[in-house]
């Protein structure tokens, strides 16, 4: 998890909506490249879903992770 994980989950928390990585991209001025890299590892950690093709939306674990429910290291992948 990085700054911009926290970010993204916030813009789709605060908005509600279900948002493309374009439209998350130019809110907070990521590359959308960059964007759509972090949605999948948001999704591999369960805190996103992906409704369709391209359309996202934050899961009730993205919203216990940001708030503080759940710690990042929880979310990483173990080794074992």
């Amino acid at each position: 998890m990085n700054q911009t994980d926290d970010y993204i989950l916030e813009i789709l928390d605060e908005s509600d909506l279900i948002l493309s990585p374009s439209i998350i991209a130019v809110n907070l001025d990521y590359t959308r490249n960059w964007v759509s890299k972090r949605l999948g590892k948001l999704r591999e950690a369960g805190l996103v879903e992906r409704l369709n093709e391209g359309h996202y939306r934050i899961t009730e674990k993205g919203r216990e992770y940001l708030a503080g429910e759940i710690e990042a290291d929880e979310l990483e992948p173990s080794d074992g």
